[in-house]
């Protein structure tokens, strides 16, 4: 027993404090084990047969060869499946393996397992899949049309989204118009898709894998090996990022097949070309818009027509469409609106999650109008933002009421008031610090330099009556220098700093310094995605729920022992305090352990009505960042001189990480502004490789400043809002805008190609037009209501 101190230090490395990521060593000194690092005695390797065709029937396939080859122990199709033949997030409709038909460049069609993994590519080669093509549809709006061929029986639309506020057909003083388009990005995380499935005496599978939701995994994983759920055991492998990417199951079925076929552990691990075909990557958007608004700069009326590219299954489009539609106006009040949004399926790679979901495209698009809408007023974007920035009270276009805490005016009067970085003289400075770096030839007499202001918002957490919550479990004990905490939830870390935050949460609430993160896995219930901007709030909501369950029950321990504790006793420091004075151990009532489980929920939110009405967030989180970019005009090159980000954070539970997240999601936002895209060509991927498809590097990042606006949340765990996502929303508009500024181009499009900036071709891609003035509505469109059941 340590002697009773005379001033209690509190607990270090609590909330608020910014704390090192407890990852954070072992990641840097390349100790940490990811998905790819994963072994087991007597490992086979699997490997996958990906279709060639982007729309095909298969005729046949013969394995014969393949069976025969070295080392192979297994060679499995679609009727090798031993339970339900489809899987996917939202509606089942997405084959385990190919049987009747492909409907996408890379759709799985057959898995081999063998000794090595280059024996496993050599027999998946040796299959012969005899295809007869079908016409494919590879553009979104070909989708739509009634002769369309048909992707799936019940048609080409997954869902339309209609919302309707006020009088769509108001009239207004002024009137602007824009098209929008987004391109394919992808999430391009560092660490492939990976897992080792490793078969159990019960006849079931332990699966340790690289995810986002270990049991939403599950739930599809059990039914297609014909399990009960209670013998698929599923364990977190470490995850070298995500950002949507891990949402949707990739090898983890496949995987398990083999591995019970063969009754060996089998380990499958992507190549960075197959990972661009194994997971989805963010819709394409185009986005038609004619805004309304009185000659000092109020909107009075919104009309939208959004189209999406879902690919050749559901994914999670479905959510995506809907969180597109219902962020289509932008953080502005609009007393009058009509979005029509439809999500389609097409014959090109799958889409679904990637960080944003829905609002990154919306985002760009209705920043592009308010700033046409501002330079048809002759007036200041920022100031034409605050004349129509929504605040509390205000009602959104889908009726819901913003409630909580909404520091919208703050956000955008403090980025209209950061000072301009300095300009110093293209001529004297080192050619690196020049658009294009060193591949400028010129000695940048050419440069022009432009300012952009992008301002957002996004829900946090699962929408649309979803019942989003998280369970954590939380154990106290004796350990050999003072009390433990142990944390066990099914929250996936995939690189964003969740287990740091957790940490922070237990110390905070129990004063011990010593927090053990216990494997994640599904042996404790769900704490939903690692998605939506949610862990934050949902499992930190569940572990401070558990932690403070503990400590009631350390304070009935203590009163049993004769303590008194007055009204309000803390834990501090290995202490309980009274009045700030400590007056018993912890250790002392912990003879045995304390273990508590608790599930946190968030208030509920509703479905989207007919008319696109209801309550469907339960928190919105507003951000804004202002982008400076020089342009050689000349050459087409861009250099992005600095953002500053002001961001809404609720409660800053380590202010160090949510700057590294804002960070990052600039990064990615930077990313589809100025270079990342999916080359799509007939269907197929034409640049799976990062010497083709390119992302920033350290080279591309400008100095980044954020500014944290700390309004806490009454309704959420010590006041937070999710914080990853709204970074990537603004990134993207801001630079655009930066561009239009220093160039005076329309810029519809991203990302902005060197062609662009140069060219004398105009910004609207043949055969895309906006809409025309004589026809200020969106076009009609077929419907699709999603159900509760599978579209099929």
């Amino acid at each position: 027993m340590s002697s009773r101190p005379d001033l209690l230090e509190r607990t270090r490395g609590g909330v608020g404090e910014s704390i090192l990521r407890i990852d954070g060593v072992p990641k840097t000194q390349g100790r940490f084990a990811y998905g790819s690092d994963l072994w087991a005695e007597g490992m086979l390797w699997g490997d996958t047969l990906r279709s060639t065709h982007p729309h095909a029937l298969i005729r046949g396939i013969k394995i014969a060869e393949a069976v025969a080859s070295p080392g192979v122990h297994a060679v499995l199709l679609a009727d090798d499946v031993p339970g339900r033949r489809t899987c996917g997030l939202e509606f089942s409709d997405t084959p385990v393996l190919a049987w009747d038909r492909v409907r996408y460049v890379g759709e799985p069609v057959a898995i081999v397992a063998a000794e090595t993994p280059e024996l496993a590519r050599r027999a998946a080669g040796r299959i012969q899949v005899d295809y007869e093509p079908l016409d494919a549809v590879l553009d979104m709006e070909a989708a739509l049309a009634g002769d369309a061929p048909r992707i799936h029986d019940h048609g080409n639309v997954l869902r339309h989204v209609k919302v309707v506020h006020g009088d769509p057909d108001a009239g207004a003083e002024v009137w602007v118009e824009g098209y929008w388009e987004t391109g394919m990005q992808d999430q391009a995380p560092l660490g492939p898709e990976a897992g080792l499935a490793i078969p159990g005496d019960d006849g079931g599978v332990d699966l340790y894998v690289s995810t986002q939701w270990l049991h939403v995994d599950r739930q599809q994983i059990a039914p297609c090996l014909g399990l009960d759920e209670d013998r698929v055991r599923i364990t977190l492998a470490g995850v070298g990022g995500a950002f949507g990417a891990r949402e949707d199951v990739h090898m983890q079925i496949h995987a398990c097949m083999l591995a019970l076929h063969t009754g060996r552990p089998v380990k499958m691990s992507y190549g960075r070309e197959e990972s661009f075909f194994g997971h989805v990557h963010r819709h394409p958007a185009r986005m038609w818009i004619r805004t309304g608004a009185t000659r000092d700069g109020l909107l009075v009326v919104w009309r939208e027509r959004l189209v999406v590219d879902g690919g050749a299954y559901a994914s999670s489009s479905s959510a995506v469409i809907g969180n597109a539609s219902t962020f289509a106006t932008g953080p502005y009040r609009v007393p009058n609106v009509l979005v029509e949004g439809t999500a389609v399926y097409t014959n090109n790679p799958p889409c679904g999650a990637m960080r944003g979901f829905g609002a990154v495209q919306a985002c760009f698009a209705h920043e592009g109008q308010m700033d046409r809408l501002a330079a048809a007023l002759e007036m200041d974007p920022v100031e034409v933002r605050l004349r129509n920035v929504l605040e509390l009270g205000d009602a959104m276009p889908t009726g819901q009421v913003l409630r909580g805490s909404a520091p919208t005016r703050r956000i955008l009067e403090r980025i209209g008031a950061l000072p301009a970085p300095d300009d110093p003289a293209p001529v004297h400075r080192d050619s690196v610090l020049r658009p294009g770096g060193a591949n400028n030839v010129t000695r940048g007499e050419g440069l022009v330099r432009g300012v952009g202001v992008a301002f957002g918002f996004k829900n946090i957490g699962f929408s649309e009556g979803f019942d989003d919550s998280s369970e954590a479990r939380i154990r106290l004990e004796r350990g050999p220098t003072g009390p433990v905490a142990e944390v066990h939830t099914a929250a996936c870390e995939v690189g964003q700093g969740l287990t740091t935050i957790v940490t922070q949460i237990a110390r905070t609430e129990l004063g011990v310094d010593e927090v053990v993160i216990a494997p994640i896995d599904t042996s404790i219930g769900s704490a939903g995605s690692t998605s939506a901007s949610r862990q934050t709030y949902m499992t930190g909501g569940a572990v401070q729920l558990a932690c403070r369950t503990v400590a009631e029950e350390v304070f009935r321990r203590a009163t049993a022992a004769g303590m008194s504790l007055g009204d309000s006793p803390e834990l501090a420091a290995g202490w309980i305090v009274v009045d700030g004075a400590p007056v018993i151990e912890l250790a002392e009532l912990l003879g045995e352990p304390v273990d508590e489980t608790r599930v946190h929920h968030h208030r509920p939110t509703t479905p989207l009505g007919p008319d696109g009405q209801g309550e469907p967030h339960v928190q919105l989180a507003f951000g804004a960042e202002r982008a400076v970019v020089e342009v050689d005009e000349e050459l087409g090159l861009v250099r992005v001189v600095q953002i500053d980000a002001v961001q809404d954070v609720g409660k800053a539970l380590n202010p160090r990480s949510i700057e590294g997240q804002i960070e990052g999601g600039t990064a990615q936002g930077l990313g589809l502004a100025l270079m990342e895209e999916l080359q799509i060509d007939e269907g197929r991927i034409r640049n799976p490789s990062f010497t083709d498809y390119l992302i920033p590097t350290i080279l591309d990042m400008p100095t980044v400043t954020s500014e944290l606006i700390e309004e806490p949340d009454p309704d959420s765990p010590y006041g937070v809002k999710g914080v990853g996502e709204l970074p990537t929303l603004v990134s993207t508009p801001a630079i655009a805008a930066a561009l239009r500024d220093a160039t005076g181009r329309a810029l519809n499009r991203v990302p902005v190609r060197p062609d662009d900036l140069v060219g004398l071709a105009g910004p609207v891609p043949a055969g895309d037009p906006p809409p025309s003035p004589d026809v200020p509505g969106p076009m009609a469109i077929p419907h699709y209501a999603k159900g509760g059941d599978d579209p099929g």
